[in-house]
């Protein structure tokens, strides 16, 4: 994906674009700290009448979101929805099309942080940036990450014993977990982050002696592999995201989940178009996801970054992935991952 990104950088040009001339709002609105702000913004936004966003949360979640939002608001949410790379890519072509489509984006902070080295991201000065988890907004205030994805383990209750369950990474090279690990094969990140967490050599060492000894089942897809864990396929995830197996539990899945601590979270962030249509809406809607919005993600088993909500999550130990890690050396954990953890699977 991130390879598939760079290629399009290489040909995107959109420095210096300036804002199209359909757009009626102040946008200096949408980087006020006065107290009036939200009243003037939800105001502008009615006038708009409407965003489009482009998300890669679940098509299943976007109902819970959106409809408090467009019934209090007065305003209409168009979606797009697609995989975060996907969200990404067609954000880039669009707009090197010069195609304006687009108001809000809302995808992993690594496609977030690819927008904003594009110059296709605006600043915005939302109240609730102080309510949220250290590091959630970088400096530049250009996107905000609204939740946390942690990766954990999930396992097939008819085939693995709780009391078995591994406490600690190193507990996964015990023999006994020999052809029973799954992975899904887009996790580079949660390998990159585990492996510094251990100390550079120690960590590579660490997947070298597992993929050696126990073997990782590679499999495509964090939904397929969820379910192949419930259907008894693969007894133990070790990356699926916490609210897949919950969800699959509350519905009498023989599945469970643990966490190997510290855990592996990757933030979703939103960020406004430099070229909105709709400034004002997207901005009012990056509020509420930031804002009020932050419970519905509670109730849908995700981490609010929204530190005044609560979450059994923030009962773990976290380690957040580093976008900006992910993006300036790819090129370098790609190859490790490949040789590791891909020729390594079985």
């Amino acid at each position: 994906m991130i390879r598939k990104a760079f290629v399009l950088l290489a040909c995107v040009s959109v420095w210096g674009l300036s804002a199209p001339a359909y757009a009626q709002t102040d946008v200096s609105l949408l980087r006020s700290t006065a107290p009036d702000r939200g009243a003037k913004l939800a105001a502008a936004a009615k006038v708009e009448g409407t965003l489009t966003l482009y998300t890669s949360i679940a098509e299943k979640d976007l109902k819970p979101l959106i409809e408090p939002f467009e019934k209090k608001y007065g305003v209409k949410v168009n979606t797009w929805r697609a995989s975060g790379d996907s969200v990404m890519n067609r954000t880039l072509n669009e707009t090197k099309a010069k195609r304006y489509n687009v108001d809000l984006v809302h995808a992993g902070a690594v496609e977030l942080e690819v927008l904003h080295r594009e110059k296709m991201l605006q600043a915005v000065a939302s109240p609730h940036f102080v309510d949220l988890m250290a590091g959630s907004v970088p400096s530049h205030k250009e996107y905000a990450t609204t939740i946390y994805s942690m990766w954990v383990q999930a396992y097939n209750t008819g085939s693995v014993k709780k009391s078995e369950l591994p406490k600690t990474y190193q507990d996964l090279l015990d023999p006994k977990w020999k052809g029973r690990l799954g992975y899904e094969i887009e996790n580079i990140d949660w390998f990159v982050t585990v492996v510094q967490s251990m100390g550079e050599a120690k960590g590579l060492q660490y997947f070298r002696d597992l993929a050696t000894t126990n073997g990782i089942s590679v499999r495509k897809g964090h939904t397929n592999l969820t379910n192949m864990v419930a259907a008894g396929e693969v007894p133990v995830a070790l990356t699926v995201y916490n609210y897949m197996p919950e969800q699959l539990k509350k519905k009498g899945a023989p599945i469970d989940w643990t966490v190997l601590q510290p855990a592996v979270v990757r933030g979703n962030a939103v960020g406004v178009m430099k070229n909105a249509k709709n400034p004002a809406a997207a901005a009012l809607f990056m509020d509420y996801l930031l804002g009020e919005g932050q419970q519905a993600y509670a109730d849908l088993e995700y981490l609010p970054a929204n530190t005044k909500i609560a979450s059994s999550l923030r009962n773990y130990k976290m380690l957040v992935v580093d976008p900006e890690e992910s993006l300036d050396r790819r090129d370098k954990w790609r190859k490790l991952y490949d040789e590791i953890i891909m020729r390594g699977s079985k």
